[in-house]
C-alpha cells in the first residue's frame, strides 16, 4: 500500500506524482505513459485502481529515472486535478522559492537580485 499519502479514500480520484532524479522536478504520470511537469496532463485514476498503477510506476522508476513514486488524491475541477492536500497543491504549483521553476512559467522576467 501506497504509504506516503495515507489520506485517499476509499472512494474518489488520485494522479501518480515523482521527482525526477536528473533535475528534481515534479513530475506527473500522463495517459500515454510519459511524465510531464504538468498536473493538468496527469492521468485520472480511480483510488481502487491506483494502488495497482503504483506497482506499475515503481517498477519502472530506475529505467525512468524517477524517486518517490506515490499517489495524490485530487478533485476533478474545470481546470484540471486539484490535489486536496495544501503539500500536494503547493507541489502542482512549482517551488514557491523562484518563479523560473514553475511549470507555466513563460513571461520574461527580471534577473534574481538585480
Amino acid at each position: 500500500m501506497d504509504r506516503r499519502n495515507s489520506r485517499r479514500d476509499a472512494e474518489g480520484t488520485s494522479v501518480i506524482t515523482a521527482n525526477r532524479l536528473l533535475d528534481g522536478r515534479i513530475v506527473w504520470l500522463a495517459a500515454d505513459g510519459q511524465w510531464t511537469t504538468l498536473i493538468q496532463d496527469a492521468k485520472l485514476y480511480p483510488n481502487s485502481a491506483v494502488e495497482e498503477a503504483l506497482k506499475a510506476s515503481n517498477a519502472r522508476a530506475q529505467e525512468e529515472a524517477l524517486v518517490g513514486i506515490y499517489g495524490v488524491q485530487v478533485t476533478e475541477t474545470a481546470s484540471g486535478p486539484l490535489p486536496v492536500t495544501s503539500r500536494e497543491r503547493i507541489r502542482a504549483a512549482g517551488p514557491s522559492v523562484h518563479p523560473d521553476f514553475t511549470p507555466d512559467w513563460h513571461a520574461p522576467h527580471p534577473a534574481p537580485y538585480a
